[in-house]
């Protein structure tokens, strides 16, 4: 290559001739003009004073705020495992029917004791007419058994009278006899003698059948008690009967056991029910929260602590309650198939434990609260 190449190799933009030699001034890879890495110039020692000075403040702004919002937390125990519970109440027939008329719809407010469904009671009203005839013939048969008594009172009575007037004959004809005896030969007849003695005997002997006849009449009294007394039960039993109908009769008027909102009806008018089936459930407006705690959540909990309940619903209305109890027993405990631990693959995971916490003041009331809603409760332990 002749010097004309190797000038051309070296030409710089600056260069004002256009054209520089191997041996001319330094060019810009040789002295590093044009590097960002070399031309900057390092940082000032304030500059990075300053840098520190931020980090650290940082450092010490988050380290104090992690301690405050610790010390604050400390304070409470909370758990997203919560939600609203409560009763429900199942409400079935009793009996067997057509169902003629249904009172409510779903979700409506219902009192205790209000009207809800109606089955189509005819068979029972006639159930109860027979009920009510048997019981008139049962009470009929024991004033009728009654009225025998008496009249058999009555034929004792006279039996008793007919033995006092057998026993004056009998007596009158035994002193006739005596004074026969005792009288001389030559004073009376041999005829006289066994007439006297024929009229005492045969007195005796209607004595003795008077008194056969008072026993007989009491006999036939104490079976008639006896029948006075069956017929009695047969009169009683006759009125359970009546009162069982009318029971069964009133089962066709299906009211409200509690007060509360329907929910999950599952019958409409026309459905044939049968005794037991379930019709629909009340949920009673008095509702609380169950909330399922850690088991290492408890050591400062207590009864009657207060307790935030923030239901997810409406975030921004927080409620005010208290512990009402505490579940002995874990939920895992109460489960349908509960923890073998004796098994050999035991494997130790934090238990929850149900906790009950009871809504205070009226509050709660101006919202629809429902069980199944999920809640975020924060108990004040300290």
């Amino acid at each position: 290559m002749d010097g004309a190449g190797q000038q051309q190799r070296f030409k710089t933009p600056g260069d004002a001739t256009g054209e520089q030699s191997l041996h001319g001034p330094a060019t810009e890879i040789e002295t590093g003009v044009g590097d960002p890495a070399v031309s900057k110039p390092p940082p000032s020692k304030r500059k990075r004073l300053v840098i520190a000075g931020g980090v650290l403040l940082v450092v010490c702004t988050l380290v104090v705020l992690g301690f405050c919002y610790w010390l604050h937390a400390r304070q409470f125990e909370s758990t997203d495992d919560a939600f609203i519970d409560g009763f429900q109440s199942k409400v079935a027939s009793r009996v067997s029917g057509p169902v003629v008329a249904l009172l409510v719809g779903d979700n409506d407010q219902v009192k205790a004791g209000q009207p809800i469904l109606e089955l189509d009671p005819r068979d029972y009203e006639v159930s109860l007419g027979q009920a009510q005839a048997n019981a008139a013939n049962a009470a009929a048969q024991a004033a009728q058994a009654r009225a025998d008594l008496q009249a058999m009172q009555a034929d004792l009575n006279e039996d008793n009278a007919q033995v006092l007037v057998a026993q004056a004959d009998a007596t009158q004809a035994r002193q006739d006899l005596a004074r026969y005896e005792a009288s001389s030969p030559d004073a009376i007849s041999r005829q006289q003698f066994d007439q006297s003695k024929a009229t005492a005997l045969g007195m005796n002997a209607k004595l003795e059948s008077a008194r056969q006849a008072v026993n007989a009449g009491q006999a036939q009294l104490a079976a008639q008690q006896a029948k006075i007394d069956a017929a009695d039960a047969s009169s009683r039993q006759a009125a359970e009967s009546v009162k069982n109908a009318e029971l069964q009769l009133s089962y066709t008027h299906i009211c409200a056991p509690v007060a509360g909102r329907i929910t999950q009806r599952s019958v409409d008018v026309g459905n044939y029910v049968m005794p037991g089936q379930a019709l629909l459930a009340i949920v009673p407006s008095r509702v609380w929260v169950t909330a399922n705690f850690k088991e290492t959540q408890l050591t400062h909990m207590r009864v009657g602590q207060l307790v935030t309940v923030t239901v997810d619903a409406y975030p921004g209305h927080p409620l005010h309650g208290h512990i009402e109890s505490l579940q002995r027993g874990t939920g895992s405990f109460f489960s349908t198939l509960p923890a073998e631990n004796a098994t050999g693959n035991y494997v130790k995971v934090v238990q929850r434990v149900p906790v009950k916490i009871v809504f205070d003041g009226d509050d709660w009331h101006n919202y629809p609260l429902a069980p199944g809603m999920s809640v975020i409760p924060e108990v004040t332990v300290r």
